[in-house]
């Protein structure tokens, strides 16, 4: 039998934004926790890169971890982020077209 435990629902739902929000930054190449970590690599370029992937996977490890305990995480996003998440592969589309809706208001 498994255990029942109570899952905070806020906590998680703050995590995922949070996650949200240093995955955006790091699109945007602003700063983000990671640069503090490792100030030595700012001058690579493909510190970019590896930056945007670690947001990425830290993005998608919380949200599946929502989805596994029925937390309600898509309202976090837009349908086209949904989309991206559940696909789970950082392409170029999602590089390229993650803030649609903003950019093409701009």
């Amino acid at each position: 039998m498994g255990k029942e435990f109570a899952v905070d629902t806020e906590f998680f739902i703050s995590k995922l934004s949070d996650a949200k929000v240093t995955f955006e930054r790091a699109l945007d190449c602003k700063h983000t926790e990671f640069d503090d970590l490792y100030p030595y690599m700012l001058e690579h370029p493909q510190f970019f890169w590896y930056k945007r992937y670690v947001a990425w996977s830290q993005l998608l490890t919380i949200a599946e971890l929502c989805q596994e305990l029925n937390v309600p995480w898509k309202d976090q996003f837009t349908p086209q982020q949904v989309g991206y998440v559940e696909q789970r592969v950082m392409s170029a589309k999602v590089l390229d077209f993650w803030f649609e809706k903003e950019h093409a208001s701009r």
